[in-house]
């Protein structure tokens, strides 16, 4: 099935630990004028193709989300993503925009997350710090522009509302059809 309805599509990234799932589990439990998806559900092994920027996941998730939007309702897509990784893609046209959210921390936020969380493996680590320290310094000026949203002082309950925010007002910003 082709996918007719034309909804946009907002995307949430960040790197592990930053708070990105979790504000998007937040969002998941009360939102009901949007739905929210968390990309690795659909995770597996023959996805992990850095070279191809992780394209066949991309694709997949691109047409889940359009076909998921004929209900009549946007998606919000959690997950590690940057709009190099989107926009190049012939899926993206199932959409009417494309709007990017990451959210970022401090670097001493991150670390102090990641020890939390238990993460020990000194490449993950650097990994996500590095990641992390790209979108701060990167993701305001990608094409399309990322929103930057600063975790490190947020509770989840705070950063949800936050882009529960930045949804609806890009929501609201949407040309209306009008039927004569």
């Amino acid at each position: 099935m082709t996918p007719t309805r034309k909804l946009p599509l907002f995307l949430v990234s960040g790197a592990s630990c930053v708070g990105k799932s979790s504000l998007c589990e937040v969002l998941f439990r009360r939102e009901q004028d949007f739905l929210v998806l968390e990309s690795d559900l659909l995770w597996r092994k023959e996805f992990d193709t850095p070279e191809t920027q992780y394209r066949e996941f991309r694709e997949t998730w691109l047409r889940v989300c359009a076909n998921v939007a004929q209900i009549g309702l946007p998606v919000v897509l959690c997950g590690c993503v940057t709009p190099e990784q989107i926009e190049p893609l012939p899926e993206r046209a199932l959409f009417s925009s494309t709007h990017y959210l990451a959210a970022v921390c401090s670097d001493l936020a991150m670390r102090r997350r990641l020890t939390l969380r238990g993460v020990t493996d000194p490449a993950r680590i650097e990994s996500s710090m590095r990641f992390n320290r790209w979108l701060r310094e990167n993701g305001e000026t990608t094409e399309p522009g990322m929103t930057l949203l600063d975790t490190t002082e947020l509770t989840i309950e705070e950063a949800a509302r936050k882009a529960e925010g930045w949804v609806r007002t890009r929501l609201q910003q949407r040309p209306r059809r009008c039927c004569v």
